[in-house]
């Protein structure tokens, strides 16, 4: 073999063919023992799925099992020709990356351009930088959000405790919460009465202009009283009224004055009438008033869900329709929020919407949420109607986006949940 070498320097012996390789290839399995021009031989090299292709990417597990459940033809071991007494490279070193074949053997694929291993390479190449991209969004679209991070400037946002706080307001919710069966305690009045109440109350608060967490806590204040005290009917306007003067004197920074409150009462009740029922009040409740409400977690949630004005007046409008509803007294405050935003979202979005970090800061998953939801489109699919409109006539203002306009999400009725 040496001797041929020499007496034909227009080819090339074994050693010099791997100069004249590109790059990312060192070796060659075994020569043919008919010597060709160089540039018949640079047309049989065939490059080999995967060791010679540049620029080789890592392929995802996602994408590997894809690629074992397709159903592709085995492909056939190419045999070398050689000379039985020439040794080849193969037999000492497994991991060659290229091979040179006998021109009569690939005769094919000599009529094409480029190999068809190097085109199912450029394919598969592409097949996974898309994989890869789809991977990326899937994952950046599931990511969790940290929704403090803007706010860490902001000592008003008190990012180092709000966590705790929240976890707090978690385990302490249930003293605020009454049994849903309180009624039964009551002998004079029912939770039809108690509806009418507090649909009178969001007009009486729509009116004077309060602040929203006075309206939560005044309802607050109303079912734990009754939970406790038994009330005749006629006094059931006055304990409405008192709760909120309390709730005023507890939020807001200009308390209206007990006169108004009479005035709005029609004068049904008298100034020593309205103080007697507030010390009541404070005593049965052992002056416990700082207690979390839905607003508190509403406020939370809703920038969990990175709300915009339109979001946070429908989901206002959604656990205001609630508040009025003796039937979710059941439900904790901080569900109560949690399904209301998720129904907001559903009915803005068109379809079920709740996020990874939805459901991370609100503690409840898109299953547990489902049955309140429910409930909720249906107060929504009926708040027009009636007699206790008094949310939905709020809501219907240009004030408040006319929120109340917005079709219900019907869909939700049909979930599999």
């Amino acid at each position: 073999m040496a001797g041929s070498d020499e007496n034909n320097p227009g080819l090339i012996g074994p050693g010099n063919v791997q100069g004249a390789l590109h790059p990312g290839v060192h070796k060659f399995t075994a020569v043919s023992s008919n010597r060709r021009a160089l540039s018949n031989i640079n047309r049989n090299i065939v490059a080999p799925l995967y060791p010679c292709a540049i620029n080789k990417r890592g392929i995802s597990e996602k994408f590997a099992a894809q690629l074992a459940n397709k159903k592709e033809p085995p492909k056939q071991e190419v045999k070398l020709n050689h000379h039985p007494s020439e040794p080849t490279e193969s037999d000492d070193d497994d991991d060659d990356d290229c091979t040179i074949i006998d021109a009569e053997e690939l005769k094919a694929i000599d009529d094409f351009s480029a190999p068809v291993f190097v085109q199912h390479t450029e394919a598969m190449l592409e097949e996974i930088d898309r994989m890869d991209e789809i991977e990326m969004e899937d994952v950046a679209e599931e990511s969790l959000m940290d929704i403090d991070g803007r706010d860490k400037k902001n000592p008003l946002a008190v990012v180092e405790y709000i966590d705790d706080l929240y976890t707090f307001y978690m385990k302490v919710e249930k003293n605020s919460s009454v049994p849903p069966n309180y009624m039964c305690q009551q002998e004079d009045i029912n939770e039809r009465m108690r509806g009418i109440l507090i649909d009178w109350l969001i007009e009486v608060h729509y009116k004077f202009e309060l602040m929203d967490e006075t309206l939560y806590l005044t309802v607050n204040l109303i079912d734990r009283f009754l939970a406790i005290q038994a009330v005749v009917r006629k006094k059931l306007q006055l304990v409405g009224v008192t709760a909120m003067l309390l709730a005023c004197k507890y939020e807001e920074v200009q308390v209206p004055v007990v006169e108004d409150l009479i005035l709005i009462s029609d004068k049904a009740y008298t100034r020593k009438e309205v103080l007697d029922m507030e010390k009541l009040m404070v005593i049965t409740l052992q002056f416990n008033i700082s207690l979390p409400t839905p607003y508190v977690f509403m406020k939370r949630f809703l920038k969990a869900a990175q709300s915009d004005k339109k979001l946070e007046l429908l989901s206002f409008y959604i656990i205001e329709l609630s508040l009025v509803e003796y039937e979710m007294l059941k439900f904790s405050p901080s569900l109560l929020a949690a399904a209301a935003i998720y129904t907001a979202q559903s009915t803005l979005g068109g379809s079920r919407q709740w996020s990874r970090t939805n459901e991370c800061y609100s503690t409840y998953s898109e299953e547990q949420i489902m049955e309140c939801s429910k409930l909720m489109v249906s107060l929504h699919e009926n708040a027009g109607t009636g007699k206790l409109t008094g949310a939905h006539r709020k809501y219907s203002t240009s004030k408040f986006g006319y929120a109340a306009k917005i079709q219900p999400a019907s869909f939700l009725l049909d979930s599999s949940f």
